[in-house]
């Protein structure tokens, strides 16, 4: 149990990838991040970037040679999506458009969902859900 009066949030998110340096390079290209330098742990080969927005909210990316499974299916257990907010639809239009005229594969088109979001879904470029919203 926090006690009263004490405020909450989320630190940073971790995120398992392949290509480090790939997935370092969309987020700075598409949502203005600023990545930290590279960690590196050789006794254990992890490799991590956190990736800070804007807002100060924090994506940490991470590569290690031992993790490689990626569930097979549609929705595997666990995070289910990561929600970037861009401030109008026009930026959620605009980078949607844009993603999708660089080769990402959009997985839901820009709508105003039934719980009233606007958003559109892009898989980045190892197929983890993003939704681009409001």
């Amino acid at each position: 149990m926090i006690d009263g009066g004490i405020i909450l949030k989320i630190e940073h998110i971790g995120l398992w990838v392949k290509d480090l340096e790939a997935m370092r390079a969309f987020y700075q290209t598409y949502f203005n991040v600023q990545a930290s330098e590279l960690y590196h742990n050789t006794k254990t080969s992890f490799r991590s970037y956190f990736l800070t927005f804007e807002n100060g909210a924090r994506l940490e990316i991470m590569q290690r040679d031992d993790v490689t499974y990626r569930h097979k299916g549609n929705e595997p257990l666990g995070f289910a999506h990561l929600a970037i907010s861009l401030g109008s639809k026009q930026s959620v239009d605009n980078l949607t458009d844009v993603l999708v005229m660089e080769g990402y594969e959009l997985l839901s088109p820009c709508r105003t969902t039934g719980d009233g979001y606007y958003e559109s879904v892009i898989a980045d470029p190892e197929g983890n859900r993003l939704e681009l919203t409001v």
